[in-house]
């Protein structure tokens, strides 16, 4: 027979919990970080927006310095709240692993697909670039057949390209495959 082993002092579920309660505080203070250099990164942009030069309306700076403000002070809350003790409760859903590890293949996968899909925009076009984009996310987090996922990206590039650019007035590049849809979409500006 052997003797039941009782768990040495610092090890265990205690542990574990304390563990998961400076992950989850470390998860807060990384996100106010990343809020308040996403507002700062708003705030900069948008004083580089030209203005025109009348004084009467509401001009292009108003919304980014909204969002700004917001992020700047939606960051500063979640930091002061964590340094108070408030921190936000692990997930306690049963399809969530709090001990996984991160899956940086992945990420980076993802992370490569956007810059595509910046660096594509100009080369071929939004709508092209929109379909990369979505098709190679889908792949990437398993979409069994990409070639779908990439069909349906490249019709919701196409609307985003025809509602923002055409409706809204925005300017997105066709690029050489779907230049010719430029003059149509902006004859949709009135």
């Amino acid at each position: 027979m052997t003797a039941p082993t009782t768990p040495a002092p610092g090890s265990g579920p205690a542990r574990a919990a304390g563990a998961s309660a400076h992950r989850s505080k470390l998860g807060e203070y990384v996100f106010a970080a990343l809020a308040l250099a996403l507002g700062v990164f708003v705030f900069v942009g948008a004083f580089g927006i030209r203005v025109p030069g009348s004084g009467t309306q509401v001009g292009p700076r108003v919304f980014p310095f909204l969002v700004g403000t917001i992020l700047v002070v939606s960051a500063a809350m979640v930091f002061v709240g964590v340094l108070r003790g408030k921190v936000a409760e692990l997930e306690e859903g049963e399809d969530i692993d709090d001990t996984a590890r991160t899956d940086w293949l992945t990420l980076a996968k993802i992370v490569a697909f956007v810059v595509a899909h910046i660096a594509l925009i100009e080369i071929v076009g939004w709508p092209l670039a929109a379909a990369v984009l979505f098709g190679g996310v889908a792949w990437t987090l398993g979409a069994k057949r990409w070639w779908i996922a990439l069909l349906v990206g490249l019709a919701l590039g196409l609307v985003v390209y025809v509602v923002f650019g055409g409706l809204l007035g925005l300017s997105l590049p066709g690029g050489p495959l779907l230049g010719w849809l430029d003059p149509l979409v902006a004859g949709l500006r009135g």
